[in-house]
């Protein structure tokens, strides 16, 4: 996304590509020195693919930045991210996957405890659900696998940061083609939020740049 100079001043984040884009706006917005360098979003589905792709890109990044931070939960790595970080002595955002850094650990439990079938949508998963889901999914070949897939839910939760008419109706239509209820829960992640994404990295990055 960005390509620095080499420098020592500024924070580079080896972000997941689904969470690039908002830790980009959230550093722009509060005046953090971050470059954001993303990894393919659709390594998720490959979650054994991630801390390979990481490790190579930590490594390439470790000779123009003496601070790292890994943009990414566990994401289904198993604590393969977890022993990359710990090789390269650098921290990772918390949580077990983007939904809980998007909206916080104990919201997400308590939405599984009250509907264990529920689908979760960020508004990354919204702009692109037909790509990321449907076709990687194989459902534009195969909608006959629609209820193999997705028979045991109940419903779709929208993590939404950013509640506009255009994401609001992208969210309505990936539900509908789910065949399932569709509930909005706000998760607001710029940085007048006081929670979510913006106060992850804050924990990460706001002690460094009040030093630098």
């Amino acid at each position: 996304m960005n390509s620095p100079s080499p420098t020592n001043d500024r924070i580079a984040v080896a972000a997941c590509g689904a969470l690039a884009a908002d830790i980009a706006v959230i550093a722009q917005e509060q005046g953090w020195p971050i470059d954001v360098h993303p990894l393919p979003p659709l390594l998720h589905n490959h979650p054994t693919d991630i801390a390979p792709a990481l490790d190579a890109l930590i490594t390439d990044l470790r000779p123009r930045y003496t601070r790292i931070l890994v943009g990414y939960a566990d994401c289904g790595s198993g604590g393969a991210i977890d022993d990359v970080c710990a090789k390269h002595n650098v921290q990772r955002l918390n949580g077990l996957h983007c939904y809980d850094v998007y909206a916080g650990a104990e919201n997400i439990e308590e939405l599984m405890a009250a509907e264990p079938g529920t689908y979760l949508l960020t508004d990354f998963l919204v702009l692109g659900f037909h790509r990321l889901v449907w076709v990687e999914l194989g459902l534009d070949r195969h909608p006959e696998l629609l209820s193999d897939y997705f028979g045991n839910y109940r419903r779709v939760v929208w993590l939404a940061g950013r509640q506009t008419p255009d994401l609001e109706r992208a969210a309505r239509r990936a539900a509908e083609r789910l065949g399932l209820p569709l509930q909005i829960r706000p998760v607001p992640h710029g940085s007048g939020s006081s929670g979510g994404l913006a106060a992850e990295l804050a924990r990460h990055v706001a002690p460094v740049s009040r030093d630098t």
